[in-house]
């Protein structure tokens, strides 16, 4: 197959060789710079939205995607759900007590966030059934026989923290107590763990627990629920929904959704990914550079074949039109290697786990690496985009050449 005549002689130039090696190992130089810089690009990319899209995932399974109050108070929890489940997209609906406690064991005593659950409808609203490493959730519901107040479902890093398995007691103090002549004391109130579990957070596993709506009335003097919690069929509708159930059920409804609860959060790691993103571009950019050196060196190089080829007819189009395919050549080239690069890493490093974190620090045990496709497309089209624009300087003067200056002393 015959190669237009502007893409041979671009060939020639980028593969030289005797006189002109030094002109491809700057080439060559310059294409490993674009390759770098763009698995470094896919890479970055890959880890803050792999960990940002673990940590939203866990944090939506471990937690309602919203959150209703009712400003009279929620009497009858039960018509209160069956109402919340007739709003569109609404799949679970969950009573809930919410609380602080002091809970203690035979080896050490730690702080607790106490949610009082309806066992039968918590698994519609969390992923808390599936994350159970021992014993059960209804095990909240079943009476205990050696007079404990109820069961309680921990944490694994709590309840090991605590020294406790399935079958031990522990003591839980919170505010409310009894009344006295010094005024509220709080007692000591025995409770039997009846399971563990692991939602993958260390944030929940080290510092939750669950009872029962009955315990958690008599923990904190409560004589009626706090919220009702809902899970919807898309957690991206989950501000729309929130704001449905105010508009279809009036304004003693307010609601607060998982993306309103967590924006700080999402926003530094939004704002960390582009910080990163911009800070690994600045690769392809030096890349960029070298391939505009590359170019000069090979315009001052090749001054007299230039001319020639003017004087032969070459129009300074065509002359344009050689070096910018010589230097999109280079970015092409460099950018696929390192966006193939990027993908099989990225797959090798997620696969087998390799880089392991600490899960108290940043929630969760290693880092995923999750390349979108969108993400993946805009880096290829912004490095090749880079490259052609560092073309244009070089090959402009190369189609400005006089054939006679350059021909006049050979």
């Amino acid at each position: 197959m015959d190669l237009p005549f502007e893409l041979h002689v671009a060939l020639r130039y980028l593969l030289a060789k005797r006189k002109q090696a030094f002109i491809s190992v700057i080439s060559l130089i310059s294409t490993l710079g674009v390759t770098v810089g763009v698995m470094a690009l896919v890479i970055a990319l890959a880890l803050m939205t792999g960990l940002q899209g673990e940590i939203r995932d866990r944090i939506v399974g471990a937690n309602p995607h919203i959150y209703v109050w009712k400003t009279s108070g929620i009497e009858d929890y039960h018509a209160e759900a069956a109402k919340l489940r007739q709003i569109p997209h609404v799949i679970g609906a969950a009573p809930a007590i919410l609380g602080k406690a002091l809970i203690s064991a035979s080896r050490s005593e730690d702080f607790v966030n106490l949610t009082g659950s309806d066992a039968t409808l918590e698994a519609g609203v969390t992923d808390l059934r599936k994350a159970m490493q021992s014993g059960q959730l209804e095990g909240l519901e079943a009476d205990t026989e050696d007079g404990a107040l109820g069961g309680i479902l921990l944490g694994k890093d709590l309840a090991r923290g605590l020294g406790v398995a399935v079958g031990d007691s522990v003591q839980v103090v919170t505010p409310h107590g009894t009344l006295s002549p010094m005024g509220m004391v709080p007692v000591p109130r025995r409770l039997r763990v009846v399971g563990t579990f692991s939602l993958g957070l260390y944030e929940f596993d080290n510092t939750t627990g669950f009872v029962s709506l009955d315990v958690a009335k008599r923990l904190f003097g409560k004589d009626q629920i706090d919220l009702i919690q809902l899970r919807v069929d898309d957690i991206w509708r989950a501000s729309e929904v929130a704001r449905s159930v105010t508009a279809k059920l009036g304004d003693q409804y307010f609601t607060q959704d998982w993306s309103e609860m967590n924006r700080s959060l999402f926003s530094a790691l939004w704002l960390e990914k582009i910080a990163i993103s911009l800070t690994i571009g600045l690769i392809v950019m030096v890349a960029a550079l070298n391939i505009i050196a590359s170019l000069i060196l090979l315009v001052m190089e090749k001054n007299r074949d230039i001319a020639i080829l003017k004087t032969m007819g070459a129009s300074a189009r065509s002359v344009t039109t050689i070096f910018m395919l010589q230097g999109l050549i280079i970015g092409i080239t460099g950018t696929s290697i390192g966006g193939l690069g990027g993908l099989v890493l990225c797959h090798v490093l997620d696969t087998y786990k390799l880089i392991k974190i600490s899960a108290d620090v940043y929630q969760v045990a290693y880092v995923p690496f999750v390349v979108l496709p969108f993400d993946f497309t805009l880096v290829i089209i912004s490095a090749v985009v880079i490259c052609f624009v560092a073309t244009i300087y070089p090959s402009r003067q190369a189609s400005r050449l006089d054939p006679v200056q350059a021909l006049r002393f050979e």
